[in-house]
């Protein structure tokens, strides 16, 4: 729903009937995750996207049905061989979609949303999907940011539990659904929730200002990084030379880590590509005393044997060691910066999901787990 605020937000000030439809499940591969959304008006305005293409004329016509009825739904699309090129998905997947109209209140959750999306505060909505109170949300904050719950789904005891999950999933950045009994209970069917977690975007922080630091800031903005350059020479960490960085700081990795190094967590990552002992080091050592997800460290095998023995040194042991990532990268022959670049964030996302790095063509079973 993030990136439906603005034209919903107008909407609703112009009193323009609008459905929404979300992505809530998905069954093998699919084009979008779980939160994708589609928005249409009751002029057939339409906004957002469920499917890359796949599907989203059958979905106009399901939200125009909704905005019609007023009735909440939900919808299955999947791969059939006598559908596949009409309104089946061609991926060979299934996705299950919740179709509501858009109603803000009560609670006026819309603009405590908005807030928090504007101002990068963790932020989840929950929606009964199916089962008593259908359509009924929860939203769930930041408990540093004021009222932590607003909206209700009708349950006290629902309530409490769904608040549990949803600051679970918040804290993963996960979306998903989840099912429960009538007053919470678990392993019951009686109620389905969808929860869409709206966590700030996970933060690469990049140690040295190097020719490869440029071309992995582009990347991984790409990817959605909220990324951060730090160099403690002031002539070479400068905005002039990492435009596309969210923050060009001066100063040495411990001490920047010393301030920021609470807030990382699985989602984030660390990329050390100075090479130089006097920086890796205390960079290394700070990295390893936080929950960050990724540490890569860039240099030559002999490089990473000696800063090895050095850390070794400063006390590290095996387990801190074999945290780390180095050398850097997925092993594809990069030699250029933004090859090398390219062979770093392909081993964050193998990294995040599990995934060994094999080529798709060499492997069987589906491309989605």
């Amino acid at each position: 729903m993030r990136e439906l605020f603005d034209d919903l937000h107008r909407w609703v000030a112009a009193g323009t009937p609008v459905a929404i439809a979300r992505v809530v499940d998905l069954e093998g591969s699919g084009p979008r995750l779980p939160g994708a959304a589609m928005a249409v008006t009751i002029d057939s305005d339409v906004r957002g996207s469920v499917s890359g293409g796949c599907v989203e004329g059958a979905v106009v016509i399901e939200a125009l049905e909704v905005l019609e009825s007023d009735q909440h739904r939900m919808v299955t699309f999947g791969y059939s061989d006598d559908e596949a090129f009409a309104v089946g998905l061609t991926c060979g997947g299934t996705i299950h979609l919740f179709l509501e109209t858009f109603d803000p209140e009560p609670a006026d959750w819309f603009d405590q949303l908005g807030s928090d999306l504007a101002s990068e505060t963790p932020v989840a909505l929950a929606t009964v999907i199916e089962g008593p109170g259908v359509g009924s949300k929860l939203l769930v904050r930041d408990e540093a940011s004021g009222p932590s719950v607003l909206g209700s789904v009708g349950d006290t005891d629902l309530d409490r539990v769904i608040e549990r999950d949803v600051r679970g999933e918040l804290a993963a950045g996960r979306s998903g659904i989840r099912h429960y009994g009538e007053h919470g209970e678990a392993r019951e069917g009686v109620v389905s929730v969808f929860i869409e977690s709206f966590a700030p975007p996970p933060r690469m922080v990049i140690f040295g200002a190097v020719d490869f630091t440029a071309a992995l800031a582009r990347v991984a903005k790409v990817l959605g990084f909220r990324v951060t350059v730090c160099d403690a020479r002031e002539v070479f960490a400068t905005r002039q030379r990492f435009p596309m960085a969210d923050d060009v700081v001066v100063d040495w990795p411990d001490r920047l880590l010393a301030e920021v190094g609470a807030g990382l967590g699985p989602r984030d990552a660390i990329c050390i590509l100075t090479h130089d002992a006097k920086f890796d080091v205390p960079a290394v050592v700070s990295a390893l005393e936080t929950q960050v997800g990724y540490i890569g460290v860039m240099g030559s095998r002999r490089t990473h044997d000696d800063r090895t023995a050095r850390l070794v040194d400063a006390g590290l042991n095996s387990d801190e060691l074999a945290r780390l990532r180095s050398p850097i990268g997925l092993d594809i022959g990069a030699r250029t910066p933004e090859e090398t670049a390219i062979s770093i964030v392909a081993e964050i996302i193998g990294h995040s999901t599990g995934r060994e790095a094999i080529a798709l063509s060499l492997t069987e079973g589906p491309i989605h787990s």
